[in-house]
């Protein structure tokens, strides 16, 4: 006998059927549950607590919205020969530098992933070793090097990782370090004291003057790019060295970075209080001329006498680090320094 039905498979009337002979059958229009799927449950059982719904599960904790807003210092063995000195360590279970720099990489992906504010800094095995001496501490162990990050480490020049690849970041790291480590040692030369004759402070003055003749080479280089180099020699092998980029326009607006013309300065001063012999070399780079290349010796208190084109080419041509001779570059003159009159 045929029977009718409405459209959603219900016989007509309406009705749904029921009865015993529909118990744990499927109606049609029903879904199919998955297969060891259970229907959500919600209500609360008696003498117990109500199950956390999925949304409930992925809300993050108290706690790990804490550990988002604590920021994290990690400090890098930057150089090969540092690793090996930290190998010396038998908690250091690192085998060799490329697997360590790969796991530092990796290290600081996941921080950032976690919305942590990640800093690096420097690893210094004759600092960290100075740290445990002073501190009473046993170098061997991870506790020891986590102490060193934290106290010594995080308090120096680190910079912000941002995501970008080691490769990247270490070199201007490095470069920054080596920077605060020569304005350190620079000012440390200025605290000389007064003079016996005048009594000056020799370091004010001689950062005074350091800083007037800044200002007659900037203006007798005139317009366009320049790079400026002071080196003045240091205790050991490893000379003082600032380096500044400046931007001189026709309307005479200049720009430089402050920091670096800081820099310049005390390194400069820094010649003139001790009376060290050294020198500034200056580039200039012009649109649609050759770059020019100046120079000029400190000597005879503490005043920059131009050198001459020979002078210049010497100068320029040697590595101010290791005294080794650096082949010319093309299409760059040689010129003999300008004076720097008052």
């Amino acid at each position: 006998m045929a029977h009718a039905r409405d459209g959603r498979g219900r016989p007509a009337g309406g009705k749904r059927p029921t009865g015993k002979g529909l118990r744990g059958k499927r109606l049609t229009g029903e879904r199919k549950r998955p297969a060891g799927r259970k229907r959500p449950y919600t209500k609360q059982r008696e003498g117990g607590k109500r199950p956390l719904t999925l949304t409930e599960r992925r809300k993050p904790s108290a706690r790990r919205l804490l550990r988002r807003e604590v920021p994290s210092t990690v400090a890098v063995l930057a150089g090969a020969d540092d690793f090996a000195a930290m190998q010396g360590y038998a908690s250091f279970t690192f085998d060799d530098h490329a697997t360590y720099m790969r796991q530092i990489e990796g290290l600081l992906r996941d921080l950032a992933a976690r919305g942590t504010h990640t800093s690096v800094a420097l690893f210094d095995p004759v600092g960290y070793e100075e740290f445990c001496t002073e501190s009473h501490l046993d170098p061997d162990t991870p506790a020891s090097r986590t102490r060193y990050t934290a106290e010594v480490a995080a308090a120096g020049t680190k910079v912000t990782y941002e995501g970008e690849p080691l490769a990247r970041l270490l070199p201007r790291l490095v470069a920054e370090a080596e920077q605060q480590a020569t304005w350190e040692y620079a000012s440390s030369l200025l605290t000389r004291g007064e003079c016996d004759s005048c009594g000056e402070d020799i370091g004010h003055a001689a950062f005074a003057r350091a800083t007037a003749l800044l200002r007659r080479i900037i203006r007798a280089a005139g317009p366009g790019t320049h790079h400026l180099v002071c080196s003045i020699p240091a205790e050991g092998s490893t000379p003082l060295i600032a380096v500044l980029h400046t931007e001189s326009r026709d309307d005479g607006l200049l720009h430089l970075g402050e920091a670096a013309a800081l820099l310049f300065c005390t390194v400069l001063a820094a010649g003139i209080a001790t009376e060290r012999p050294g020198g500034v070399v200056l580039r200039s780079i012009r649109p649609g001329h050759r770059d020019t290349v100046r120079g000029w010796n400190l000597k005879d208190g503490g005043w920059l006498h131009p050198l001459t084109e020979a002078e210049v080419f010497a100068a320029y041509c040697t590595d101010a680090r290791t005294g080794e001779p650096v082949p010319p570059e093309p299409d760059v003159d040689y010129r003999a320094g300008l004076p720097l009159e008052d």
